[in-house]
């Protein structure tokens, strides 16, 4: 799984850091949730203003979703970007394990309970609203990035523009 900076994830030793698991296995069953409902996720996505958002997902009326990961309570307290989300998607939810505490969840963000084989909605996102020049930009971005990501995974020639 790629990061931000262009660094894999994979790379760092997971046994030092056990939050790097359970993060993966988090990402991983609130992506195969997504796909379930009906939406394709991408997982690190940045965002116009430079913040990534640990999934980025978008349905088939072409609604954009936001996934914040959160392995831990640490994690959950040290990190506020998922406020400034709300420019960039329809609906925001953080999903967690089953072990980390719902009631710190705000209530102006959806919750979904995964694991690494998959999840549940315990709770709604409230609809935002995204305006639909925004909506376009998003939609192409995403794309791009989407296919970019496939040409990077593809061990065929770099096809020269």
């Amino acid at each position: 799984m790629e990061h931000a900076g262009g660094m894999d994830l994979s790379d760092v030793a997971s046994a030092s850091n056990p939050d790097i698991d359970d993060a993966q296995a988090l990402m991983r069953g609130a992506a195969r949730l997504l796909w379930q409902m009906g939406y394709s996720a991408i997982p690190e996505f940045i965002l116009p203003d430079g913040r990534r958002a640990d999934l980025m997902a978008v349905g088939r009326k072409g609604e954009m979703t936001i996934v914040e990961i959160k392995s831990g309570i640490a994690d959950f307290r040290a990190d506020n970007k998922w406020e400034n989300y709300q420019g960039y998607c329809e609906r925001i939810y953080f999903a967690v394990s089953q072990r980390f505490p719902h009631d710190l969840i705000p209530e102006h963000a959806g919750l979904i309970v995964a694991d690494g084989f998959g999840g549940a909605v315990v709770r709604e996102s409230p609809v935002l609203t995204l305006a639909p020049a925004r909506r376009k930009a998003l939609t192409l971005r995403f794309a791009r990035a989407a296919a970019d990501r496939l040409m990077r995974v593809d061990e065929g020639p770099t096809p020269s523009l």
